[in-house]
């Protein structure tokens, strides 16, 4: 398929919906939640079932793409299951009965992202430096929702929050039927299995760095609009922090075809960590300075921003063809999967038995490691697929 403009907007507005939902779940899902008094642990739990339902059903979903050929259809059916799944939070507040509404919601939400980034960057072809520009409405919708929400909650009940999702959820169903097709093209690398390219040390390396990259988050995505609350901080200041990291974050996107031209892909994923490492420190310890939140929210423009465009366009770099979507669910489900629910299970007992500033150092501690995970296997990969 020949890049066409007009497509834009369908895959921009994929993208829009899909992070809006991650911009009203993120920040308030755990403000809800202990709203209808559930403990820190139980708060952990909850809020892991999307991490581990990202961990498990991408791979399900990326080998039926494949397998079928038919990734488009998988994407609808994957809209269509999460708006199901979703409407179950209306009608309970216990425990178990939502820990399964939630895994149902997840294990259909989280099938599409992959999928979409594969057919996005095969719609881009040889114009993959763009991808930043597409991908930055997904921030656009975040920021939109975690504003309007955080303004929102300041005047009205946090029940609102289950009809935004909704609300949120029919937009993703909407555009998952406006996404356009792409053929995949043949590579040299279809005869291989797809275990001899994830065993390669280098694509180990690099998911094992990304994995503790998202471990690191974890306790951020968890606690953290909790622990500003805690700290005097009205939740409309909330939604602008979390806001802020997001619009740095859209600016490293659009820099990402001037900063590829003159670093290679691990370097800009090395900086990231180093930038993790700085910012949890400044998250646990300087949460009473203002000045020093901002900073450290700023820094999301290089712990996620850069770093998602990098690992997704390496993880692209070494799976093609056939592989490309199996790839990208790889990438999801340990990164996102695995490591955010690691994390975020890991941060209810840090939390609870040892307090913030202890919870964030290990996330710092984490992201030291995958630095050095980086420097040792994946430094000399010199060829920038962007």
């Amino acid at each position: 398929m020949t890049q066409d403009k007009n497509y834009h907007w369908r895959i921009a507005g994929f993208y829009f919906f899909y992070f809006a939902f991650v911009g009203m779940f993120a920040p308030y899902w755990s403000l809800y939640l202990k709203s209808i008094h559930f403990s820190a642990v139980e708060i952990s739990i909850l809020m892991s079932v999307q991490p581990v339902m990202r961990m498990l059903a991408p791979n399900l979903w990326g080998w039926l793409a494949d397998h079928t050929g038919k990734r488009l259809l998988v994407v609808k059916l994957a809209g269509l299951g999460g708006v199901l799944g979703y409407l179950g939070v209306f009608f309970t507040t216990e425990f178990y009965p939502l820990l399964l509404v939630l895994a149902v919601m997840s294990f259909f939400w989280s099938a599409s992202m992959p999928l979409v980034e594969a057919t996005t960057l095969s719609y881009l072809g040889k114009h993959t430096s763009r991808y930043g520009r597409i991908r930055s409405w997904g921030s656009v919708g975040f920021i939109v929702s975690v504003l309007g929400l955080g303004y929102a909650f300041d005047y009205i009940a946090i029940y609102w929050l289950l009809w935004a999702g909704l609300a949120i959820m029919l937009g993703i169903l909407l555009f998952a039927f406006q996404i356009p097709h792409v053929d995949v093209l043949a590579h040299h690398t279809d005869s291989q299995s797809i275990a001899s390219i994830v065993l390669q040390p280098q694509v180990l390396a690099l998911f094992g760095a990304c994995f503790l990259m998202s471990l690191a988050h974890g306790p951020y995505y968890t606690f953290y609009s909790i622990y500003l609350v805690e700290h005097g901080y009205a939740k409309s200041a909330v939604g602008w922090l979390w806001a802020l990291g997001v619009i740095c974050e859209i600016g490293v996107f659009f820099l990402m075809p001037w900063l590829t031209r003159h670093i290679t892909l691990p370097q800009i994923l090395m900086v990231s960590f180093a930038c993790a490492v700085l910012r949890f420190m400044l998250i646990g310890w300087g949460v009473g300075s203002l000045p020093l939140i901002l900073l450290a929210q700023v820094l999301h423009a290089a712990t996620f921003g850069a770093f998602h465009v990098a690992a997704v366009a390496l993880i692209h770099h070494f799976f093609r063809g056939r592989h490309q979507s199996k790839g990208q669910a790889l990438f999801g489900s340990l990164t996102y999967g695995a490591g955010g629910m690691a994390g975020g299970l890991l941060s209810g007992p840090l939390w609870q038995h040892w307090g913030a500033s202890v919870m964030y150092s290990m996330s710092a501690l984490a992201a030291l490691l995958g630095l050095l995970l980086m420097g040792w296997k994946l430094r000399e990969v010199a060829e920038n697929p962007l």
